[in-house]
């Protein structure tokens, strides 16, 4: 009796026993919702504007003036951007320059610029802006070109460029090759992306803002709030002040040397630059100029300034470099006239 009793009731007890654990589980807990992502805010200095400060680089293989091939097209499909970037980059190692790039009103072409694709850092990609690629700085004309210049302005040399004709004196050659500004308007303003040394370095104080570029060391003081300087008083970087409009560094530049034109401007060239933080890597930089003694109509420029590691590093322009005497002496044989054998 005992034995045929205790089966039944240890068989109940098996089979009862799944639910009774399954009664005192406890239950499962919700997967975990992931942490909302931050949206990004605007870092501050202890005066409360926007922190530019950190290193930057402008590099990239957008041009100035917009190609023939995006006519009418500001920006490009990553299809067409990834396209080009992979042409450009074959060209520059085939021929660095050859498509003949402007640079502050100085063409670098294969054939004149000295430089193969090793001395080259202009970045691999074209500027990128609101996730859009751009297939020209300008932005302001449309067509994405420099509008017509007035009559009368065509003779003046840029930054870049030489005194037309002259003696074979050091004065007589480029600013550039002096070593007093880099090439292409890099120091600015406007600050363009050239060949190489694309880097920047911005430290800010309450009333001024410097911006260092690595090229040559060039160095610009943005006086906050300040007026300009009387109009006879002429730099080889204009005379810049600033002010904050929002969250954007609104900077005035007039008072240029009439040595340092831009692309050809005069002394009454006048630029705007706005310098606005959109991303933790990412300086949104637009400037527009204006010289009625120069073009029919004032233009304007977009493109990002990235933040980049740095540091930077020592521009020892003319160190050991024998280049500026044997121009000169190349120049002063010529002029001698022909030489007889």
């Amino acid at each position: 009796m005992t034995s045929r009793f205790f089966v039944p009731f240890s068989a109940a007890a098996l089979l009862a026993a799944p639910i009774l654990l399954h009664a005192q589980a406890p239950a499962a807990k919700p997967a975990a919702k992931p942490a909302p992502k931050r949206a990004w805010t605007t870092p501050r200095t202890s005066g409360g504007h926007p922190d530019l400060q950190g290193i930057w680089t402008n590099a990239t293989i957008t041009r100035m003036e917009r190609l023939p091939e995006f006519n009418g097209k500001l920006d490009l499909t990553d299809a067409e951007a990834a396209a080009f970037e992979a042409k450009d980059h074959q060209d520059s190692e085939e021929e660095p320059g050859k498509d003949g790039v402007i640079l502050g009103g100085v063409r670098f072409s294969g054939a004149n610029a000295g430089y193969n694709a090793l001395f080259i850092d202009r970045g691999n990609e074209l500027a990128r802006v609101d996730g859009k690629k751009r297939s020209s700085l300008i932005i302001d004309p449309s067509d994405g070109k420099v509008p017509p210049r007035v009559p009368g302005s065509g003779g003046r040399f840029g930054r870049g460029g030489a005194a037309p004709g002259g003696p074979a004196n050091v004065k007589n050659r480029p600013i550039s090759e002096r070593c007093i500004l880099g090439f292409g308007s890099t120091s600015g303003p406007p600050m363009l992306p050239v060949l190489y040394n694309n880097n920047y370095q911005i430290v800010e104080t309450p009333n001024t803002v410097m911006i260092m570029v690595e090229m040559i060391h060039d160095v610009r003081v943005v006086r906050i709030g300040g007026t300009h300087k009387p109009p006879e008083i002429r730099q080889w970087l204009g005379d810049s002040i600033g002010h904050w409009e929002g969250d954007t560094l609104v900077v005035d530049t007039t008072n240029f040397s009439g040595q340092a034109g831009f692309y050809g401007s005069g002394q009454n060239l006048h630029i705007i630059e706005r310098f606005q933080r959109v991303d933790q890597n990412t300086i949104l930089y637009r400037v527009t100029l204006d010289d009625p003694s120069t073009w029919t109509k004032p233009w304007t420029m977009e493109y990002p300034f990235v933040a980049a590691k740095g540091p930077i590093y020592e521009y020892a322009c003319h160190e050991g470099n024998y280049a500026m005497e044997d121009i000169l002496g190349g120049a002063s044989k010529q002029d001698s006239g022909p030489t007889r054998r």
